[in-house]
């Protein structure tokens, strides 16, 4: 295994060298290498002239500079794209941490217990430096704030020591320059409904005279990062994963909309393809015998284990759409099956479904909700990762091919049809707004009540058929 030592650099040169020599020679659980990602943020005051130095005789490190000062939100942004290690863990190079605890911090995600653990300076450490009473009050005030908008009982949300499984962290987007990298890492790392771990940490913490860069004007800051995180879901790398799926974890009423159409249809045992993060799982599982979640995207995958590690009633399974091999283990093993927001981005729908249909069991219900209309298909289909629309004639064609009667038919979202053409087609947008997304969200239940009474189909189509 290979961990990833992220260190963001601005002006350190008195207590750098001596920094980064604990840090090369800090004890690490056992077969494990490490890496120095170094980041110098643009220092005026020689410290990368001594990085350049120790680099040039040390193989571990990493060195790369940033052509201007941008905070240290930004170091680790770039510290993390160049991360190339199992793990990740921040590490500032002011020694106020004290590297011979990495193995403390590191075993959570050894055992493979969490995907993310905090080092908390408010835990019983071994010993921590006592610091003037209002900057601690400070930041023990901002960790309440941040655990009331998060929903997690951290001790020290403001710790610098932050240890994560690399491929997870590299899909988080961090959007902070400077401090407010630790509220929006916690508020992301709940919100993705990561397995946080806490480990008591000592602390020798620097005064302002000794150096220490952070003040009053960066807390402040930090109230609005939480606020900010808190109202936009901003979870996952522009180019990560199936766009939509992203998008609908801010939109619970358009979910619930979703649901109570599809669940009188699904019966006793459920296979559900393409699950993603289990937006429509949790909602649907409700009191069936069986329901097997599958999915084949690492990160999706791994969400959707979390989520239903302790649900009985819930199976996750690794299952590409694509591949018939993988549906084989599961042939006439249900009695419904579910495609929600799966068909658009698959390159031979017909092939799915007829994969899906080997798992159902004679006269077996598959309920398949997709965007309809091919006429609307523009940017914001492109955007999302979405290869196609339908037309209700096509996918009940499909349907008909593989020896499913259409039994039931429904028009979602008739309202979003307008929105979407002129977004997409005329304003040529590639993404839809969050915080546009949350308001459209709070007007469900009006769109619920005039739907029946529009001309035009809707944008989302969801058909229920029965085999033969």
């Amino acid at each position: 295994m290979l961990l990833s030592i992220l260190i963001p650099v601005y002006n350190e040169r008195t207590v750098v060298e001596q920094s980064l020599q604990l840090v090369l020679a800090a004890p690490l659980p056992e077969n494990m290498d490490r890496e120095l990602v170094i980041v110098d943020d643009r220092s005026t005051d020689g410290t990368w002239d001594i990085l350049q130095r120790i680099a040039a005789s040390e193989p571990r490190i990493r060195l790369f500079r940033h052509p201007v000062n941008q905070g240290k939100g930004a170091a680790v942004r770039t510290a993390i794209d160049k991360a190339e290690g199992d793990f990740c863990l921040v590490q500032d190079a002011d020694m106020e941490y004290d590297p011979s605890e990495y193995p403390r911090l590191m075993r959570p995600l050894v055992d493979g217990h969490a995907d993310a653990v905090f080092g908390s300076r408010y835990l019983a450490g071994e010993q921590s430096r006592v610091l003037p009473f209002w900057h601690s009050m400070i930041n023990k005030g901002l960790t309440l704030f941040s655990n009331m908008f998060c929903n997690l009982n951290v001790t020290d949300m403001e710790t610098c020591y932050k240890a994560f499984r690399t491929d997870l962290l590299k899909s988080i987007p961090i959007r902070s320059n400077r401090f407010g990298f630790e509220p929006e890492i916690t508020m992301k790392v709940s919100k993705r409904k990561l397995r946080v771990y806490e480990v008591p940490i000592s602390y020798h913490g620097r005064t302002y005279e000794e150096g220490k860069k952070i003040g009053w004007k960066d807390g402040a800051k930090a109230i609005g990062v939480i606020l900010y995180f808190w109202l936009i879901d901003d979870l996952y790398v522009p180019t990560y994963g199936r766009g939509f799926l992203n998008s609908l974890t801010g939109t619970p009423k358009y979910l619930s909309w979703l649901t109570k159409t599809i669940r009188p249809h699904l019966r006793d045992t459920v296979l559900e393809i393409g699950a993603g993060m289990g937006n429509m799982t949790g909602r649907l599982m409700g009191k069936k015998l069986r329901y097997v979640a599958g999915e084949n995207d690492p990160l999706y995958l791994h969400a959707l284990r979390n989520r239903f590690l302790k649900t009985p009633s819930v199976t996750v399974c690794e299952l590409d759409p694509e591949d018939p091999a993988d549906f084989e283990p599961w042939q006439a093993r249900f009695e419904s099956v579910l495609c929600v927001n799966l068909l658009e981005t698959v390159d031979n729908p017909k092939s799915v479904l007829a994969c899906l249909a080997s798992c159902l069991q004679p006269g077996g219900v598959m309920v398949v909700q997709v965007p309809q209309g091919t006429g609307l298909f523009g940017t914001l289909d492109q955007g999302m990762g979405t290869k196609r629309r339908f037309d209700a004639a096509e996918l009940r064609g499909m349907l008909t091919e593989i020896g499913f009667t259409v039994k039931q038919e429904y028009q979602i979202n008739k309202i979003g049809t307008l929105g979407w053409w002129f977004s997409s087609r005329i304003l040529h947008r590639s993404r839809v707004s969050r915080p546009a997304l949350k308001l459209w969200d709070k007007s469900v239940w009006l769109q619920k009540l005039i739907d029946g009474l529009l001309p035009w189909r809707g944008l989302s189509l969801v058909v229920v058929a029965e085999r033969k």
